[in-house]
């Protein structure tokens, strides 16, 4: 759970009619629409509040629950929440210290989504003969010395005595 935690913004706090306006409202995955219906069913949430990063879930008995886009975070430790007969995996909060939380499908990594994607081949680097050598210093030429001056000459052959 990467997301932060915090207090509430000033002025986002609202309620929501229903779930599906919760999730519309704060642009979560399709796929965890009925993940997180489920859980809610599940723990028994009364009702929907807006807290700016994330939505808190009232519920009957115990702390309400944050719904973030790919968590949802306030399980107790000795709580077990059951999906479909299974019982989720709860992992321990970072961000909400004795509290715990699922991670909802869209975040977990699937065999589908590794194999939809794209992989293309490497291809091998030329090999290093192949490529040209990089130049190197030109020597320094010996223009000769002035006899007067005892300077070095230019490549036109002057010195400081032409001066």
């Amino acid at each position: 759970m990467n997301e932060p935690q915090g207090p509430t913004p000033t002025g986002t706090s609202r309620p929501y009619r229903s779930l599906a306006e919760a999730l519309r409202a704060h642009r979560l995955p399709a796929e965890n629409h009925e993940f997180v219906g489920a859980v809610s069913d599940a723990v028994g949430v009364t009702s929907f509040i807006d807290r700016g990063r994330y939505i808190e879930a009232l519920r009957r008995d115990g702390a309400p629950l944050h719904i973030g886009r790919t968590y949802i975070n306030g399980f107790t430790e000795d709580e077990q929440v059951l999906i479909s007969g299974h019982a989720l995996p709860l992992l321990a909060s970072e961000g909400r210290a004795p509290f715990f939380y699922v991670t909802q499908p869209s975040a977990l990594p699937s065999a589908t989504t590794a194999a939809k994607r794209k992989t293309t081949p490497r291809t091998a680097k030329p090999a290093a003969a192949t490529r040209t050598p990089k130049a190197t210093p030109k020597e320094e030429r010996d223009y000769g010395v002035c006899d007067v001056c005892f300077m070095v000459k230019t490549p036109s052959g002057g010195c400081g005595c032409d001066e």
